[in-house]
């Protein structure tokens, strides 16, 4: 059985799962507030924390792999994916969000942004505002691109949800994804997720 799986704010293609995708920014989770204390591990066995480490390595490798392969046929590597996703998601990002966003340095942006400015896939504008900003956006073929690349993970995200155990005919399959997000945004650290939330209102706001 396959059903459209849609992505704010453009791609919709079919998949072989029944299951659809919402944005779902929780700010709640980041309300004021003093951080939570840095607490100790109690896990009623070694090995399940050492279980919850390891599957979300080979998670994340193997969620990183499919859009890898892709990326190779390019010449790309995945500081081009990450550029090229957030760029496609927030139009108009400046250079300072984006190193912010990336953590990384300004000289190896500049290199991945060469790669992409050269090859047709990000464009520069001069802010509006102030002259002195490098605004970013997806060309047309860079936004193919991006969503290309997002297919492939989004169609992993969605089977991973459909299989979770489901307790009744009647539950909600977006409980799944909430939950799931909840736990991905309590591994961010306490005084980022405020940041990380706007950031995903920002992109939820600009797609309504």
């Amino acid at each position: 059985m396959s059903t459209t799986l849609t992505y704010p704010h453009r791609i919709a293609f079919s998949v072989e799962v029944a299951i659809a995708l919402p944005h779902r920014a929780t700010t709640e989770a980041a309300g004021g507030g003093e951080p939570s204390p840095i607490m100790e591990p109690h896990f009623p066995d070694r090995n399940d924390g050492d279980d919850l480490i390891e599957l979300l390595f080979f998670a994340y490798r193997d969620f990183v792999a499919d859009p890898d392969r892709i990326l190779a046929e390019y010449g790309f590597g995945r500081a081009h994916h990450r550029v090229l996703h957030f760029v496609d998601r927030y139009p108009g990002l400046t250079i300072a969000e984006l190193l912010d966003i990336l953590r990384i340095t300004k000289q190896s942006l500049n290199r991945v942004l060469k790669d992409l400015i050269e090859q047709g896939y990000i464009a520069q504008r001069t802010g509006t505002n102030d002259r002195r900003q490098r605004l970013l956006f997806c060309t047309d073929l860079g936004i193919r691109f991006a969503e290309e690349l997002s297919r492939v993970q989004m169609r992993r995200v969605a089977r991973a949800l459909v299989d979770q155990p489901r307790r009744g005919a009647n539950d909600d399959p977006g409980e799944a994804l909430a939950s799931a997000q909840g736990f991905l945004l309590a591994m961010i650290e306490p005084e980022e997720r405020a940041v990380v939330t706007r950031l995903m209102a920002r992109r939820a706001k600009a797609a309504a």
